[in-house]
């Protein structure tokens, strides 16, 4: 079994910052992909940040210059550094990481339970 386990959200006024962070645990081989997608009430889930296995970055134009996504693949964990927030960033942020459990396996996609990010205005 995988889990993805994501903490650091909460209340935070505008301009203001939050660090989120995702730590995959359980039976792991590798980790291509991690990913942070959020979705606020009454839309749909949007990707915000993704950075690959040799760790390049990718943001949805909403967030460049304001988050940034690392790694750290000896913990097996992600991060999402959120600067400058508005309250348009108030959401459930959501950790996504496409994970091989065994050598001979494809990889499949994960999702963590979901933290809350509110912007105040």
């Amino acid at each position: 079994q995988v889990h993805l386990v994501e903490s650091g959200g909460g209340l935070v006024q505008a301009g203001g910052s939050l660090r989120l962070s995702c730590a995959a645990s359980g039976s792991i081989f590798s980790i291509n992909a991690m990913s942070w997608y959020r979705q606020a009430p009454g839309k749909q889930r949007e990707l915000v940040a993704a950075i690959t296995g040799s760790g390049s970055p990718n943001y949805a134009d909403s967030v460049k210059g304001r988050f940034t996504i690392s790694r750290d693949n000896a913990k097996n964990t992600v991060y999402l550094q959120m600067n400058n927030l508005k309250p348009e960033d108030t959401a459930v942020y959501y950790c996504n990481a496409a994970i091989r459990r065994t050598t001979w396996e494809s990889p499949h996609d994960y999702w963590g339970q979901g933290t809350q990010v509110t912007v105040s205005s």
